[in-house]
Order: structure tokens, then sequence, then C-alpha cells
């Protein structure tokens, strides 16, 4: 099973996540320390692991490992899900939500 190794609040964790979801390939997500000195496991998020070890760091290298897998047959009906939610995205959706059930 591949490793990624992200934060929520990260935009390039979340395309990468996006994608995965897309693709229909299972994965474990490994939450990192916010500040980039504070985190032991990898130097940059996102940063996918295959089952071998072997690591993708940022973005680019991800989405260019990522374009090496079969696709699903539902991957351009979750695309088309992403872009029919835009509106939520773009009003803060998880921001609200996390203001209203979890404040901090």
């Amino acid at each position: 099973m591949l490793t990624l190794y992200q934060a929520e609040w990260c935009p390039y964790s979340s395309a990468v996540r996006e994608r995965l979801t897309e693709l229909g390939v299972d994965f474990v997500a490994r939450q990192v320390a916010p500040r980039k000195e504070d985190r032991g496991e990898v130097d940059e998020i996102p940063t996918l692991e295959t089952e071998s070890g072997e690591r993708h760091a940022g973005t680019d290298a991800v989405f260019a490992y990522l374009a090496t897998l079969p696709r699903s047959p539902n991957e351009h009906a979750h695309r088309a899900q992403y872009r029919a939610e835009e509106h939520e995205r773009q009003q803060e959706r998880t921001a609200q939500v996390l203001r209203e059930k979890a404040p901090l």
C-alpha cells in the first residue's frame, strides 16, 4: 500500500489525495509536523512512498509516479464530482466546519 506523507492544510497534498482517489488507489495518509524544521520523516510534502520503500518527494515527482499507474474506470466521474464541489471549496466550507465543530 502507498503511504502519503502530507498535511490536510497543504493544497499540494490535497491535490495528490484527489488524484489517488480518481485512480482508485488505496493509501495510508501519514500526518507530518506543520513546521518543516520539526519533521523527521520527510523533508518535503507531499511525499509518496511505494510498497518497496521508493520515495517520490514533491508534487511534480508524485504526479510523475502516479502517471505510471493504471487508470480507474471511475476517474472521470471523480473529477466531475470534484468540479461540482468547487463552490463549496471556494466558500472555505472545511474551515467553516472546523470553526463550528472543533474550534481551537
